[in-house]
């Protein structure tokens, strides 16, 4: 796995009627609830909500998920 830029956030997209990770991200910054961005399927979809974990004892990088609903 590569490493992006420093600032870059690598998150989890996660389907909010299932509650299945759909696929990793990286975005440049943190996202916002309200961004639109298109998933590996081409599909755009817009962030429902936005969770931000705690890290792991030891580790310095908390896990982020971006919930989106699907249109089809």
């Amino acid at each position: 796995m590569s490493i992006g830029s420093p600032m870059s956030v690598i998150a989890t997209i996660m389907n909010s009627a299932t509650g299945q990770p759909i696929q990793k991200m990286t975005f440049g910054r943190m996202p916002k609830p309200w961004t639109s961005f298109n998933l590996a399927t081409g599909e755009l979809v817009t962030a429902d909500r936005v969770h931000v974990g705690k890290p792991a004892p030891g580790k310095f990088i908390a896990p982020v998920e971006v919930w989106v609903t699907l249109k089809s």
